[in-house]
């Protein structure tokens, strides 16, 4: 009788523990964007405000991780890469859908001009996105972006195929 017992108040612990190791993998929280805005003070539509201003210039260069002296954006410290699919001076972005979604544009207000901070030593511009109309700075011809995986100033997720951190 003393085992009955014993089995029969263990039963609903059981049934509790069975229940919280169903083996159901939890689900990630989604990845954030990172922002896209270039000029501290203003933000392109649709695109998220910087956290904290960390320069007055577009583009700054900075030691990132460990694959040394890159280019950031001077409104939040984020790394900027280039995509090995656009083409130099084309005036167009290759990244558009669900691409531009997990790397957001780096872009400066309608009527900006993206200015070079130190160690910034190629030729900044624009061109217009023709998925949205906003103004994406280039770097030597080629197109910046954010990697949407990058969580904070110095990270260098972005660096995989396809996808280059930009150099000085």
């Amino acid at each position: 009788m003393g085992r009955s017992r014993l089995a029969a108040a263990a039963a609903p612990l059981l049934l509790i523990l069975a229940a919280c190791s169903s083996g159901a993998t939890p689900t990630p929280a989604p990845a954030t964007t990172a922002p896209t805005v270039a000029a501290p003070d203003s933000a392109a539509p649709g695109s998220a405000a910087p956290s904290a201003a960390t320069s007055s210039s577009t583009v700054d260069a900075k030691t990132v991780g460990a694959i040394g002296m890159a280019l950031v954006a001077g409104s939040n410290g984020m790394t900027v890469y280039t995509f090995d699919k656009d083409v130099k001076d084309s005036g167009t972005s290759a990244c558009s859908g669900g691409c531009i979604t997990k790397w957001p544009a780096l872009t400066v207000p309608a009527g900006g001009t993206p200015v070079a901070g130190t160690g910034v030593t190629g030729k900044l511009a624009t061109i217009t996105r023709t998925d949205d109309g906003t103004l994406q700075v280039t770097y030597n011809g080629l197109p910046l972006y954010f990697f949407s995986g990058d969580k904070a100033p110095g990270d260098s997720n972005g660096v995989y195929t396809g996808w280059q951190a930009v150099k000085p």
